[in-house]
């Protein structure tokens, strides 16, 4: 063996070594020779991405879909519908994550954001009692991110008396993103709750063609970042999608991760 392989090799097992790395399932190693001896070992993480599939709960046939992946996935489990515990359950003891999907109020007063949900101008008392009613409904939630809402989270004192009731049940939040011009995330940053933000919605066009699209899209956002996070539904489009997406060769330069992975570390 020569001086490089030999280099390469031992970089490889103390990274394997140091991090328990199984293969190069989460990051690589490299050796490099500067001058005649001196050696610096350098790890470089794979970006990751984290999928989160919202609106689960109705259907127990559609979120089974996404377990038949065998990806880590992180599902949003809408409170007091049919199947919510039932489903919550199923998804944790499989092993992934299960956050609250938290209905708020959004622009279009035609949309029904459902049971649970919050509402410009409720007071204090009642943001705290809907969302503890609500983590009750769904006790495995480890975080939450808001279902529609586009008009909530652009309100400052609603939104923030709903972040510190997270925030005192030790939960993370997710900002969806359905507007622009969300105070969400900020907000929760000042509160000094930890809290992340949605990079791509996967499926706002039922298109096999169009997710794979915005699958790529979110892909490119994990290699600038480091880690990015997308919001799919739970549709037989968004499943087969991302089932293609998985088979192309490329996609083995980034590693999947459930929700709680890209928040804590």
């Amino acid at each position: 063996m020569n001086r490089r392989d030999f280099l390469c090799k031992s970089a490889y097992m103390v990274a394997g070594s140091l991090l328990g790395l199984n293969g190069f399932s989460s990051a690589v190693a490299f050796a490099e020779e500067e001058g005649d001896s001196l050696i610096r070992l350098r790890i470089v993480s794979r970006p990751r991405i984290a999928l989160i599939i919202d609106d689960i709960g109705y259907s127990i046939p559609r979120a089974r879909q996404f377990l038949q992946l065998n990806i880590p996935i992180t599902f949003s489990v809408l409170p007091r519908v049919s199947h919510s515990r039932e489903l919550a359950r199923e998804i944790a003891d499989q092993g992934h994550d299960v956050m609250l999907h938290q209905p708020m109020q959004p622009y279009d007063s035609t949309l029904d954001p459902g049971p649970g949900a919050l509402y410009e101008g409720d007071d204090p008392s009642r943001i705290r009692g809907i969302i503890e009613e609500n983590i009750s409904e769904v006790p495995l939630a480890i975080g939450v991110n808001n279902h529609m809402g586009s008009r909530f989270t652009e309100c400052q004192r609603e939104i923030h008396e709903a972040l510190q009731v997270i925030k005192r049940n030790d939960l993370f939040f997710v900002d969806s993103r359905t507007s622009l011009h969300s105070k969400a995330f900020r907000t929760a940053r000042n509160l000094h709750l930890t809290a992340d933000r949605r990079n791509v919605f996967l499926d706002t066009i039922r298109s096999e063609s169009t997710i794979l699209y915005r699958l790529n899209q979110l892909k490119q956002c994990a290699h600038r970042y480091g880690h990015a996070i997308g919001i799919g539904h739970p549709f037989p489009e968004t499943a087969r999608a991302i089932e293609y997406f998985l088979r192309d060769p490329e996609v083995s330069d980034i590693s999947f991760a459930h929700i709680s992975k890209v928040m804590y570390t």
